[in-house]
């Protein structure tokens, strides 16, 4: 099966936001440690579900008004979902790592 070249850039785009994702995720570990884990390991998937709430109200406030984000200077609505995305992805990682511990 063949791509286009239309398929390939958005593939190639894809790939570019997950290494985004990926950065983001190794910058914010060496600059909080390994928070997420630790509260994760205490609190269990509660933890996670509460952080992925919070990411997901803002990211409804922002979609409300698509204003507030320039006028706060706070995260914009692609930073919020590339936040919710490592969020998703750190749970889906604990609970591989539980199911590991069975």
């Amino acid at each position: 099966m063949s791509c286009t070249d239309k398929e390939l850039e958005i593939h190639k785009r894809h790939q570019e936001i997950c290494d985004d994702i990926h950065a983001m995720y190794l910058q914010k570990n060496a600059a909080y440690g390994d928070s997420f884990h630790q509260l994760y390991a205490d609190l269990g998937i509660i933890s996670a579900v509460t952080q992925i709430t919070h990411k997901y109200n803002r990211l409804k406030t922002l979609a409300k008004d698509k204003n507030q984000d320039i006028a706060t200077n706070d995260e914009s609505i692609t930073d919020t979902l590339l936040d919710l995305a490592n969020y998703c992805i750190m749970t889906a990682m604990e609970i591989e790592r539980e199911n590991n511990k069975k």
